[in-house]
């Protein structure tokens, strides 16, 4: 058994690596096509611009894993068939069960592989990208807003150990690159949301612990809650700087503008726990986050569909035919694994149901298939 493994763990792995290989190949292509059409403007480079696209190759790599396993496994497996070697191994005594614990076994390196990009690599990357290329065309990351981005937090007497005194709406015009941020609103509410005070700041700058320093400050307290009366003058003042305590922090802020399938499942969480302690939803968050879970397990569904594959012979159709189909099936999966998540955005399924429904669609599919191949 262990020269079976290491035998199909050496074939799997050359087919999915050269099947990745190829997909990463077409998608570089094509979105190094896209990057073309902006070179050039505001100063951003071609040499940038292929610098942006070979950093989001990793999250390319996360995404495309399970299809490049399960047309990988396909091949390998087909090839095996062709040549009798798989008809040889099952004279051997190597059931079906067997087959499926080999597979199994390679499968975990895989999967491992796929945590590692989609909660180290891939997010990191991305945001590094993003970055790059903003700092290239000198463009903010909330320029595409019209009233700029907003996010919700609350007040504490204590710092962020002490009773919530209130709420904080804040508007942010424009988050540089470098994570200064500028043009800040901030409208403070009691905790019976009348108006307490309105602070306008040109810039702020994180100092890190939850603190950060807002300059050039004008700040308006509204005094009297809701027994003020509309003839009470509002006090204001001008200050050069202002120190802020707040939950919000930068990271806070790059998920405003990140696509939650490209955030890991650690950033995902935070984010979560943050909306939450506001009041705000979190399905969005929640079923990016358990599709973060669920997802290296797709891999193992993916060798599982493979594997029926071996059991047809080479007269049911050529090696291309059965690597089509392969692509196929991943389509569908990915295409699939999309629409649940919308579909359970809008029809507010548990996340956890969302996320793991497609991959146990396809996991029925693939013991339906085996099935059908060992009664054939």
């Amino acid at each position: 058994m262990k020269v079976i493994q290491r035998y199909f763990t050496a074939e799997i792995t050359r087919s999915v690596l050269f099947a990745l290989a190829a997909f990463l190949a077409l998608f570089a292509f094509f979105e190094m096509m896209g990057q073309l059409e902006q070179v050039g403007r505001n100063g951003y480079k071609l040499q940038q611009a292929v610098l942006y696209v070979v950093m989001g190759l990793p999250g390319n790599v996360y995404e495309l894993m399970p299809t490049a396993v399960l047309i990988g496994t396909i091949y390998t497996l087909s090839q095996l068939a062709a040549r009798s070697e798989f008809t040889i191994m099952r004279v051997s005594s190597m059931s079906t069960g067997m087959a499926a614990k080999v597979l199994a076994r390679i499968g975990i390196g895989f999967a491992v592989l796929t945590i590692l990009f989609g909660e180290l690599i891939a997010p990191k990357a991305t945001e590094w990208a993003e970055k790059l290329k903003l700092q290239a065309q000198g463009a903010s990351l909330s320029s595409q807003f019209r009233s700029g981005m907003w996010a919700k937090d609350v007040i504490k007497d204590n710092g962020l150990e002490g009773n919530v005194t209130g709420s904080r709406f804040i508007n942010i015009q424009a988050v540089q690159p470098d994570g200064r941020i500028e043009g800040v609103r901030l409208y403070e509410l009691d905790n019976d949301f009348h108006m307490a005070r309105m602070v306008t700041a040109k810039s702020g700058v994180y100092q890190g612990n939850h603190q950060w320093t807002l300059s050039e400050v004008t700040q308006s307290d509204f005094t009297g809650g809701k027994e003020r009366k509309i003839t009470e003058p509002v006090k204001t003042v001008r200050l050069g700087e202002v120190k802020l305590t707040s939950e919000v922090t930068p990271e806070i802020l790059s998920v405003l503008f990140a696509d939650p399938d490209r955030m890991s499942a650690y950033d995902l969480r935070a984010y979560t726990k943050h909306l939450e302690a506001n009041n705000q939803r979190t399905d969005r968050y929640e079923i990016a986050f358990w599709k973060k879970i669920v997802y290296p397990l797709s891999i193992f569904v993916m060798m599982a569909l493979a594997l029926p594959f071996a059991y047809l012979h080479f007269r049911a159709g050529g090696v291309s035919l059965k690597i089509f189909t392969g692509i196929m099936i991943g389509v569908c999966f990915q295409l699939i694994n999309s629409l649940f998540s919308h579909l359970g955005l809008l029809n507010t399924w548990p996340a956890f149901i969302t996320a793991a429904l497609p991959s146990l669609l396809f996991m029925v599919l693939a013991v339906g298939a085996l099935w059908w191949v060992e009664r054939n």
